[in-house]
């Protein structure tokens, strides 16, 4: 027993924390566009941080629960409901068999995470849940959910008489209105003309209508190398920033290629990728330039938090 998809909305995919390991083989990490959701959704459940969850992504799913089941929804605010009434977020939420899980607009963020209790009962590709949407394996038989699918749990919920009346505190948590995004210098940083990185700190960026799991298209200055140079395909990551040939940026995100040949600006930091995954088409986005040790001190400080979160939710109410 588990849930069945009536609309599988936008774009709906299991992910996890990714499928690591096999960059070498040219098989990307894919995973969560927005891992520290994820990960506060399956705390809030007691599952651990790397148990698998949906991703939806602007307009959300329909589902129907067909058995009693503890839920969390985390990320993006896509207006969450159980049978039409709202329903809050950052917190454990009781979801009674036959009851309809659904989403309304977008009001903050674009994509939202829904985790289950002990998670969703599918097979592991590769050491991991993720769906990989261009190769077609992983997940929910390689491919974003549609309308009849049915998942299953991996155990049926058991009660305990808990009250969830608690939510997590969002101090770890982006401001979905912050568009300043930290980034440390990439590997042909220096390449570029004094104009060109003039520009990346002290004009706007805007995500166009080309944006999706593998990358963004930024629109924006044109950023010119000082001389034409020949590069070599090199390892790339989420959150690089890649320049092509004609002067615009690509910013890569969680289905990014494994390598590129195009010369590389930027890397965000690990602790904005958050902000970079609930960010659509038409948002724009600020560079910061940021030293590797900040950077570092910003993921430190993310994962104490995310400890500290781990240690005092009380799961006897789960």
């Amino acid at each position: 027993m588990g849930i069945k998809v009536i609309k599988g909305g936008l774009l709906t995919t299991v992910q996890d924390l990714g499928r690591k390991g096999y960059r070498k083989d040219g098989i990307i990490v894919s995973g969560a566009m927005d891992t520290l959701a994820l990960e506060i959704g399956n705390l809030l459940l007691g599952n651990d941080a790397a148990e698998a969850g949906l991703e939806c992504t602007l307009l959300g799913p329909k589902l129907l629960f067909e058995t009693d089941q503890l839920v969390a929804i985390t990320g993006g605010n896509l207006s969450p409901m159980v049978d039409d009434k709202p329903v809050k977020m950052w917190r454990p939420v009781f979801i009674p068999g036959g009851a309809v899980l659904s989403f309304g607009s977008a009001v903050a963020g674009c994509r939202s995470y829904l985790t289950v209790s002990g998670g969703f009962d599918l097979p592991k590709v590769l050491g991991s849940y993720s769906t990989y949407l261009k190769a077609g394996f992983g997940g929910y038989k390689g491919r974003a959910l549609k309308n009849e699918d049915e998942l299953s749990f991996k155990k049926a919920y058991e009660p305990k008489g808990g009250v969830f009346n608690w939510s997590v505190g969002l101090q770890l948590y982006p401001e979905f209105n912050d568009n300043e995004i930290r980034v440390m210098k990439g590997p042909e940083y220096e390449l570029f003309t004094g104009q060109s990185i003039a520009a990346l700190f002290n004009e706007y960026y805007m995500i166009t209508k080309e944006a999706d799991r593998m990358g963004y298209r930024l629109e924006g200055a044109a950023l010119l190398l000082t001389e034409p140079k020949e590069m070599l395909s090199s390892a790339v990551t989420f959150g690089t920033i890649q320049v092509t040939s004609n002067g615009a940026a690509i910013l890569l995100m969680a289905d990014h290629q494994t390598t590129g040949g195009y010369p590389r600006i930027l890397q965000v930091i690990t602790a904005d990728l958050t902000k970079l995954a609930q960010m659509r088409s038409g948002q724009q986005i600020r560079f910061k330039l940021v030293t590797l040790a900040e950077a570092r001190q910003a993921m430190l400080h993310t994962e104490m938090q995310l400890k500290q979160l781990k240690q005092t939710i009380t799961l006897k109410q789960i």
